[in-house]
């Protein structure tokens, strides 16, 4: 596959219309058409469905769309790190992050390093943590920030100094909101909007104790926005982090009892040779705590 036609097929994902694909990517309709048709060739897959008006990626298409921004990312990535003045540092430090208080910190410091490094450009990337050390291994994303528990065996890594504090997330006119904080049996009869990750799960069936298997599940969740939106509606109570209550608007948040609590670390991956903004940046956090 060229890299120049991976961009091609891109464009065409993206707008859905070889046409309109075409006269972005300054080409003849016939010539794209012919390069995607040569594509599905040297592939041996059919990567669209094509009609009259639009065309739509088939699963083989949606399989290598997912790889091909990954591919173009890794290498606008690598051509930002060769391409540094060696008198100025400059560059893209690419971070994964999960939902935590701590992330103030860190974008603090981030701020902190920018005044000092104003050409350095940061890439955030919100997710779970085993989607964010999946892009790590691919050599995506940079940095890691990582809620707990998580094997840290084949990373460096830094401990973030605050904890974060687990609790349920609730309309402001629940049963529950007046409570000054939620125990197991509590949550019994409730739908419950869980988080996603398995490991996570464990640690609260451990503080669920012999409730856990009585638990109504509603729903699952990745990102606290999307719960928030759906304790908002009413489908039931998320069991989350303290985000502050800014953050919530109109529902509250009840911390449990007893108390739960987890850790994150800042990671990257060891005996791996970072770019120089990224190293620097490292060396800024270690000197930070």
């Amino acid at each position: 596959m060229e890299f120049r036609v991976l961009k091609y097929f891109l464009m065409v994902a993206r707008e859905e219309n070889i046409t309109k694909a075409a006269a972005l990517l300054h080409l003849t309709q016939p010539t794209l058409s012919r390069q995607l048709m040569q594509l599905e060739a040297e592939l041996g897959v059919k990567l669209f469905h094509r009609s009259k008006h639009s065309i739509i990626l088939t699963e083989d298409g949606m399989l290598l769309k997912r790889r091909a921004q990954e591919i173009v990312s890794l290498s606008d990535k690598t051509v930002q790190e060769l391409s540094h003045k060696e008198d100025v540092l400059s560059g893209e430090i690419a971070i994964g992050c999960g939902e935590t208080k701590n992330m103030l910190f860190l974008s603090e410091q981030i701020k902190k390093f920018r005044q000092k490094y104003p050409l350095v450009q940061f890439s955030i990337h919100s997710a779970i943590a085993d989607d964010i050390k999946e892009r790590i291994e691919k050599g995506v994303l940079d940095i890691g920030l990582l809620m707990e528990p998580v094997d840290v065996g084949k990373y460096e890594f830094i401990r973030m100094p605050q904890k974060e504090k687990w609790g349920i997330l609730v309309r402001k006119d629940s049963e529950l909101a007046v409570k000054e904080s939620i125990n197991p049996k509590d949550l019994t009869n409730v739908p419950l909007i869980m988080v996603k990750r398995e490991l996570v799960k464990s640690e609260l069936a451990s503080w669920f104790g012999d409730y856990y298997e009585g638990l109504q599940i509603a729903a699952t969740y990745n990102l606290i926005l999307n719960a928030a939106s759906m304790v908002e509606r009413g489908v039931g109570v998320a069991l989350c982090f303290d985000l502050g209550a800014a953050f919530y608007e109109d529902l509250c948040f009840i911390p449990l009892a007893p108390t739960l609590e987890t850790g994150s670390v800042l990671v990257w991956k060891k005996n791996q040779t970072l770019g120089s903004a990224t190293s620097q940046f490292m060396r800024y956090l270690k000197n930070a705590f």
